[in-house]
């Protein structure tokens, strides 16, 4: 880039490669940004200079501004023309003295300020697209049909061709889980979960009278032969499960296994609810359930874990026309709708192609992030899988879970004990969350001072006067 044609402020230095020639001008001025060769508040040329310094059509560069634009790396000025838009920052954070909170099992940050402008861009996209009716209408409660056929392409490298109208827009898992949950079992009815099994679910469960049924799990997840004898025992209404990456133990449940969870369902006429939270992460996935017996499975597929916790979307598959209708009456007593703003940012997303690059950039740093965990904590303690952004802590004979936590949250770290999810009774295992560290050194500080208390004994810890 340089001013050394007709003095312009910017000009690209264009490769010969394949594709749209504006897509090319939009590329290299997001690399400049990116380098730092183009500061914020640059004033970018007009577009029939920039047309005419680079000897190609008017329209040609008025397309690769309105890209750029849409990617938020530029703005314009009304009488003032075209700018190098200032860089969005996060707000300052409470110093913890390089120490974090473990509890939030969250995606971890990637440091990636193209893919961030494209992210915030598709945001802005937004108005010109859809206006003032995204922001002042209700729309339908299950979802808009644009908003239901991204969910069922974002969905089709797992699950295969799903029609739109098996789809439901929901207001976040948990609320994809009440009204499935709500729909499905009544007061004083029994559904089975994993022996360790989600924290919102118990908290539905409590709020909604529904007794829970743990089913043994072992290292690759819930027993098939477990799951049969509590459908003879207690005549369950479903089978809740998070078959992949397992919360919190990172298990995935092997595909014999879950064609064997399957034909069980099918014996005992059980719904199974499949949360398929962390099912996005993995390259290589095992088919989902809802893959296999998709007139048996509610499968909820979560936005958070693989996007965007601030989404607060889900995607609903439904077996069939029927339960579309009552879910969505279970939806509109529940919550009234998904929010219609973030539906549409998650098509945005995922038509443009920027849902499957924030993913892509989730498992790169979810790479990282394990190699540094797995470096300094000890592999006969860890319970994990390299693709999971979190992991099962289990601890020594000489320490419980709650003094394992207490002594931690004096250090200013907290974790998720056991107790949690344990729906019998618990482990002396701790859960760990990856993500929530903003940097590699705040990860690093903090496992270090896990590794170093589970190398002591309580015991040389106490101090009572």
């Amino acid at each position: 880039m340089g001013k050394d044609r007709a003095g312009l402020s910017w000009v690209p230095t264009l490769s010969k490669a394949d594709g749209p020639l504006y897509l090319a001008i939009a590329d290299a001025l997001a690399a400049d940004i990116a380098a730092g060769g183009l500061k914020e508040g640059t004033r970018l040329p007009p577009q029939r200079a920039l047309a005419s310094a680079l000897g190609i059509d008017f329209t040609t560069v008025g397309r690769a501004y309105n890209e750029a634009r849409a990617r938020g790396l530029i703005e314009g000025r009304v009488g003032q023309g075209t700018y190098v838009r200032a860089r969005r920052r996060n707000a300052d954070r409470p110093s913890g003295g390089g120490l974090v909170d473990m509890s939030m099992n969250l995606p971890p940050l990637f440091d990636d300020p193209e893919l961030v402008a494209r992210m915030w861009g598709g945001i802005d996209a937004l108005e010109r697209e859809q206006g003032l009716d995204l922001l002042m209408r209700y729309q339908a409660i299950g979802g808009a049909l644009p908003d239901r056929a991204a969910g069922a392409a974002w969905l089709r490298p797992r699950l295969g061709e799903v029609a739109a109208e098996r789809v439901l827009v929901c207001p976040g898992a948990q609320g994809a889980l009440l009204a499935t949950v709500s729909m499905l079992a009544a007061r004083g009815d029994v559904i089975c979960a994993e022996a360790l099994t989600y924290p919102g679910l118990r908290s539905l469960a409590a709020h909604l009278g529904i007794g829970l049924a743990g089913v043994a799990m072992d290292e690759h997840g819930l027993l098939p032969e477990a799951f049969e004898a509590a459908c003879v025992k207690h005549r369950p209404k479903a089978l809740y499960c998070n078959p992949t990456l397992h919360n919190p133990t990172t298990a995935t449940l092997p595909l014999d296994r879950r064609e064997a969870v399957v034909a069980i369902a099918r014996r005992h006429g059980v719904a199974i609810v499949e949360d398929d939270a962390y099912g996005a992460l993995p390259t290589q996935p095992v088919p989902p359930l809802a893959a296999l017996a998709p007139e048996l499975v509610y499968h909820v597929a979560g936005l958070a874990k693989c996007l965007s916790p601030a989404l607060r979307v889900a995607y609903l598959i439904v077996p069939d026309a029927v339960s579309s209708v009552r879910l969505e009456g279970a939806i509109r007593a529940t919550a009234g709708m998904a929010s219609p703003l973030s539906a549409a940012i998650a098509t945005r997303w995922i038509e443009a192609g920027t849902a499957d690059a924030v993913l892509h950039a989730i498992r790169a740093e979810t790479g990282r992030r394990q190699q540094i965990a797995t470096g300094i904590l000890s592999a006969d303690r860890v319970v994990t899988d390299p693709e999971a952004f979190h992991l099962w802590l289990r601890l020594p004979s000489a320490w419980t879970r709650g003094a394992f936590g207490d002594r931690l949250r004096t250090a200013g770290i907290s974790i998720v004990a056991s107790d949690a999810f344990a729906l019998a009774a618990p482990p002396e295992a701790v859960r760990l969350g990856l993500g929530a560290a903003e940097t590699s050194v705040e990860l690093e500080r903090s496992l270090a001072v896990i590794a170093d208390l589970l190398a002591q004994s309580p015991a040389v810890l106490n101090f009572v006067v």
